[in-house]
């Protein structure tokens, strides 16, 4: 259904954690026409696909806590050394973000359709937020399925112009959607970020009962016996898609300095 394919793009709301690079002097986006014949409009909306590695539905793991820090909507695996940060909209804890060396993973969950999937949707909405600001998609296949690898262009501390690295990745589950925003080294060098990809894979999500429109985010909470450093430091939340990096009024909130 997909090829590999280049779009002009600038993203919306980016964590200011993504690693930026200074730009070319012709640093104008290119794109790729190619026309493969598919209709958008006419594309079947599939269902979930099997998930054999992860991540994993409560409902497909007998001890989600063994291994795993409690964030109440995600069970997180925990890795020696890394830093897990939540994030928070107004009063709600929405996304988590675990910090290891020079990488890091996004990781957010979202109430989703009970027999279609949509990450396919989630992916062209993305890509056209970021496009049409200027920054640069390419659409790939990579270890966890399609994701989006996005050149984004931004302004350096120093005034220069420069791009940010990052790559979506994500999943559909039974009744929930899994993203995650892989930023540093671990987007600027996909080979890199295998500890990281592990991570999303081996996380579970607790969608829950409760009735929830498609594309709510699933809230989190914060473990009852960490250790946490307060940081309010305000996330760029512009743009108006909480799939593009952040979400309306996004906040970092707590953190747990380490995980051992």
């Amino acid at each position: 259904m997909f090829g590999r394919r280049k779009r002009d793009e600038k993203p919306k709301g980016v964590s200011d954690d993504i690693e930026a690079t200074e730009t070319t002097e012709n640093g104008a986006a290119t794109e790729d026409a190619e026309d493969n014949g598919v209709d958008e409009a006419a594309r079947v909306k599939l269902p979930p696909a099997p998930r054999p590695d992860g991540p994993w539905d409560l409902s497909e793991v007998s001890e989600p806590d063994k291994g795993r820090v409690d964030l109440g909507g995600l069970y997180v695996p925990g890795v020696e050394g890394m830093e897990l940060r939540v994030e928070v909209a107004g009063d709600a804890i929405v996304a988590a973000t675990v910090v290891l060396r020079d990488s890091a993973v996004q990781l957010q969950a979202f109430a989703a359709p009970k027999r279609e999937g949509i990450w396919d949707e989630v992916r062209e909405e993305i890509a056209s937020g970021i496009t049409q600001q200027g920054g640069v998609i390419d659409e790939v296949e990579g270890p966890l399925g399609w994701e989006l690898r996005a050149q984004v262009p931004v302004q350096l501390p120093d005034g220069k112009n420069g791009v940010q690295v990052v790559r979506f990745v994500g999943v559909d589950g039974p009744r929930w959607f899994l993203r995650g925003v892989i930023s540093g080294q671990g987007a600027v060098q996909p080979q890199a970020a295998g500890l990281l990809e592990q991570i999303f894979r081996d996380t579970v999500i607790v969608r829950g009962d409760s009735p929830m429109a498609p594309r709510d985010p699933i809230v989190l909470k914060l473990p009852e016996d960490a250790q946490m450093v307060p940081d309010t430091v305000q996330q760029d939340a512009s743009g108006g898609s909480r799939f593009a990096g952040g979400i309306d009024k996004l906040q970092r909130g707590p953190e747990i300095s380490e995980v051992r």
